[in-house]
């Protein structure tokens, strides 16, 4: 299995979500370190790997994009630990997978860049967790996937690296 994401839950578990296998998958796991168990928690509603997981100030965890059994997703969800079950909310303005995601101190969620089944992205989006809504915001200079992206202590965010069309290592780096 591999392209899966595993957050860290306020309650020291960790969920392990979606992936590949010999196809993409909707299994959301969880592992407790304490006893060293994995058990099984509630199923996607839509297989998906290469996506994000961001842990919202609430303990919920949303989950955005990817690439699933139909192709590039522009759907999300959000996993509650407590019930153990999965919600759709509002999905991306438009499909993409590699990208990446941050929590905002305000709460919000920013995604960055990624690709959708045809080109690269320089644009960017912002979630609000009350709404459950997406909104776009400022498009990066240079459009790139699998780039890191880091939350500075000021709250601005720096993106550092990936790839695109015609630069397959971009060293620049962009703070938004």
């Amino acid at each position: 299995m591999s392209c899966f994401t595993s957050t860290l839950l306020p309650n020291g578990k960790v969920l392990v979500v979606g992936g590949y296998s010999t196809a993409p998958l909707a299994t959301a796991q969880l592992y407790d370190p304490a006893t060293g168990t994995w058990s099984t928690t509630g199923a996607l509603s839509q297989a998906r790997y290469l996506h994000t997981a961001t842990l919202l100030l609430d303990g919920r965890v949303l989950v955005a994009g990817g690439t699933g059994t139909s192709g590039v997703l522009a759907t999300t969800q959000v996993y509650d630990p407590v019930t153990g079950t999965w919600s759709t909310t509002g999905a991306l303005s438009q499909v993409r997978h590699q990208h990446t995601a941050a929590l905002l101190p305000d709460g919000r969620v920013l995604i960055v860049g990624g690709r959708n089944a045809s080109a690269f992205l320089a644009t960017t989006e912002m979630y609000d967790p009350p709404s459950g809504m997406w909104a776009i915001t400022n498009s990066l200079a240079e459009a790139r996937r699998s780039h890191t992206m880091t939350q500075l202590l000021d709250g601005r965010v720096l993106v550092v690296g990936g790839e695109n069309s015609t630069t397959p290592y971009l060293a620049a780096y962009e703070y938004r």
